[in-house]
C-alpha cells in the first residue's frame, strides 16, 4: 500500500460531525495527584461506550463506506479495542461482524466482542500481523476496516485532537499511545491543522517499541517483542505505509518500562479513580517520569479494557 498522507483538517472536522451521535465527547480533567513541575491533564477515552477511543475511527470508516459494501458484513483485525469499535457500529447498522485476533488477546476484550455479537477468529501473532499488512484474510470475507492505516479511521481518531484544543487551547504537549500510529498521527494532524504549537509525542513500552527504534535508525526496523499486560500497543515492527506520516507529524517517541506502566495504572485507580488499560496508562507513566517536559501536558487515556485479574494483581503490588 502507498504511504498514508497527512489528513486535512477539513476531513477531521467532517468526521466529527459524521460521528457526533455515535461517540461521547470525553472530558479532559487535571491529574491532581501529580506533584511535579507543570500540569498533567487526562483525556478520558476510557469512558467511551466500548471503553476505548476506537469507536471514533470505526464509526467514521463504516459511515463513509457505500451501503452495498457492507451487505456482506464487516471484518477487522484487532487485539480487542478496534474489534469492539467495529462490532458496536456493526450492531447499530444491522450488519454482521467478524474479528481476527491474535492468540494472546485478553479474555476481557474477547468477552466484550462476543457481547456485541462479533464472531472471533484466532490466529498466531505473526499471521495476525500479516492480516494487517495484507489488509484482510483470504478465508474471511467482508468489508475490511483496517484498525490503523485507513485515512477514514485516522480522521475519526483525529477528532480527539479537536476536543483537546477546545478544552485546553494552550496545551504544550500531547502524549499518545503508539500501537500502529493511527491514533497519534490522527491527533497530530488535527493539532497541526488547527494551528496549535503543541507537540504530539508517541508513547511506547520497552517490551515492544519499534517506532523509537525506527526513529533512531532513520528507517523502519524490527525489534524484539515481549508480551506483557500492555497488550493494546507494541509490535515487532511498523506498518510501512504509516512510517512516513508518523515520522513527519510526531515529535518523537517516549519509552517507559512495563513496571512504570503498571505503576501508572495503580496511581490512576488509587488517586484519580480512573481505570486505564496498560496502553492507556503509558502516556501517564511518561509524563510522570518527566519525559513530556514541563508546562501543560495532555495524556490520552486511550482505553480502560484491562483484564480484572491483571488489574487486581497490579493493585496488590
Amino acid at each position: 500500500m502507498k504511504a498514508i498522507e497527512p489528513i486535512p483538517i477539513e476531513e477531521i472536522r467532517s468526521a466529527r460531525a459524521r460521528i457526533s451521535d455515535a461517540v461521547l465527547r470525553t472530558p479532559l480533567v487535571r491529574l491532581e495527584a501529580f506533584d511535579g513541575p507543570g500540569e498533567i491533564w487526562l483525556k478520558l477515552e476510557n469512558l467511551q461506550p466500548i471503553g476505548s477511543f476506537k469507536l471514533r475511527g470505526a464509526a467514521n470508516a463504516m459511515r463513509l463506506a457505500p451501503p452495498e459494501a457492507l451487505r456482506g458484513g464487516v471484518v477487522t483485525a484487532s487485539a480487542g479495542n478496534m474489534a469492539q469499535g467495529v462490532a458496536w457500529n456493526a450492531r447499530e447498522m444491522g450488519v454482521s461482524c467478524t474479528v481476527i485476533v491474535p492468540e494472546h488477546a485478553p479474555a476481557t476484550k474477547l468477552a466484550a466482542i462476543a457481547r456485541l455479537g462479533g464472531k472471533v477468529v484466532k490466529l498466531p501473532f505473526d499471521r495476525w500481523w500479516q492480516t494487517l499488512v495484507e489488509r484482510g484474510h483470504p478465508d474471511v470475507k467482508g468489508f475490511f476496516v483496517h484498525p490503523v492505516s485507513d485515512p477514514a479511521v485516522i480522521a475519526g481518531n483525529g477528532t480527539i485532537g479537536l476536543e483537546i484544543l477546545e478544552d485546553l487551547p494552550d496545551a504544550d504537549a500531547i502524549l499518545v499511545p503508539y500501537g500502529g500510529g493511527g491514533l497519534s498521527c490522527g491527533i497530530a494532524c488535527a493539532v497541526s491543522g488547527s494551528g496549535s504549537r503543541a507537540k504530539v509525542f508517541a508513547c511506547e513500552v520497552d517490551s515492544a517499541a519499534p517506532f523509537s527504534a525506527s526513529l533512531a535508525a532513520g528507517h523502519p526496523v524490527a525489534v524484539n517483542y515481549r508480551a506483557s499486560f500492555v497488550d493494546g500497543i507494541g509490535a515487532r515492527t511498523l506498518l510501512e505505509e504509516m512510517w512516513p506520516l508518523a515520522r513527519a507529524v510526531l515529535a518523537g517517541s517516549l519509552v517507559v518500562s512495563v513496571a512504570q506502566a503498571a505503576a501508572a495504572v495503580k496511581l490512576l485507580v488509587e488517586r484519580a479513580r480512573v481505570v486505564a488499560e496498560g496502553a492507556g496508562a503509558v502516556p501517564v507513566a511518561a509524563a510522570m517520569a518527566g519525559k513530556g517536559g514541563g508546562g501543560k501536558i495532555v495524556c490520552v487515556v486511550s482505553g480502560g479494557n484491562i483484564d480484572a485479574a491483571k488489574l487486581a494483581e497490579i493493585l496488590n503490588g
